[in-house]
């Protein structure tokens, strides 16, 4: 049985084959893959990926990965950048 946890693996594996995974992209996929026990719809429609795996997935990539709010996507840290915090704008 699959847990959040694998799904969370799964997404580090994506995410590290390349530089930026979109969360619009990347939840179909989980879904697709997966099931839909590990996205949710949204007040306005639009699938998301459940809380439980995205807390493995920023256990997995604490210190490694920017979540930026305006491409909605995931991205490695650049060279020479601080981890400042998991957001950016």
């Amino acid at each position: 049985m699959t847990t959040e946890k694998d799904v969370a693996a799964w997404m580090l594996e994506q995410f590290n084959a390349s530089n930026r995974i979109y969360q619009e992209s990347i939840v179909y996929k989980i879904k697709r893959l997966f099931g839909n026990e590990f996205v949710f719809k949204n007040a306005n429609g639009n699938y998301g990926i459940s809380k439980g795996v995205l807390k493995h997935f920023r256990d997995l990539t604490e210190g490694k990965a920017i979540w930026e709010r305006g491409s909605r996507s995931w991205r490695h840290l650049r060279d020479g950048e601080e981890y400042s915090g998991r957001q950016k704008d």
